[in-house]
């Protein structure tokens, strides 16, 4: 009987431990979403610890012992929209997504998964990108997190321009060529796009591909 007692008591405290883990993670989950919603709907300046924590339904303490702060929120948003989740600790460049585009021999291919990517991407983050824009004029933080994303979106651009010319000569060179894709896979442009002008997610996508196609193809 004695030698049972252990082993009933550790189960439970496994129980116990995965359910306030799962719990805890449920309870993360609902401050982020809440918080992607205020600030799309009512921006960065307009949304409050205390507005995100009733939204979520959690108390403002909560939320500062898990995040600390707004800053800390968004860059969470920006992170795990980025690469859609934020446990797989596996860099972005050599995820299957990419590695698909790169790996892919038909220049024509490469640029309509390129553009499918972008789409996915742009989907989720676009807007929060504008939050984080008008976020980073008064918070330092927030800015140097803006630079590094545009910086690392450029150089992805160019390392997306160099697996296409490993197919085959482009009607650019590689500088004009990377900062045109970088242009038009900008959030701003989507924007514009998808929300001014109504496209659907497909339309941009076969609108990005046909221009890429156009522009830096033979």
């Amino acid at each position: 009987m004695s030698s049972t007692m252990p082993i009933q008591k550790q189960t439970k405290r496994k129980y116990d431990s995965s359910r306030r883990k799962a719990q805890a993670l449920e309870t993360h989950q609902q401050i982020l979403v809440s918080a992607e919603n205020l600030f799309t709907s009512k921006g960065y300046a307009g949304t409050s610890i205390e507005s995100i924590a009733q939204k979520a339904s959690v108390a403002p303490e909560t939320i500062y012992a898990t995040f600390k702060n707004k800053q800390t929120i968004l860059s969470k948003l920006i992170k795990t929209s980025i690469l859609g989740d934020d446990d797989n600790p596996v860099p972005l460049m050599l995820r299957e997504q990419i590695r698909e585009v790169a790996e892919e021999r038909n220049q024509k291919r490469q640029i309509q998964l390129f553009a499918k990517r972008i789409q996915v991407l742009m989907s989720r983050i676009a807007q929060l990108l504008e939050v984080m824009k008008s976020a980073s004029k008064t918070e330092p933080e927030i800015k140097r997190l803006l630079k590094k994303y545009v910086d690392g979106r450029f150089q992805g651009m160019g390392f997306f321009i160099d697996c296409v010319t490993a197919n085959g000569a482009l009607r650019v060179n590689k500088l004009t060529a990377t900062e045109t894709v970088w242009l038009l896979t900008s959030a701003e442009v989507y924007n514009l796009l998808t929300i001014e002008r109504g496209w659907s997610g497909e339309e941009y996508e076969m609108w990005l591909s046909q221009t890429l196609e156009d522009f830096l193809l033979q």
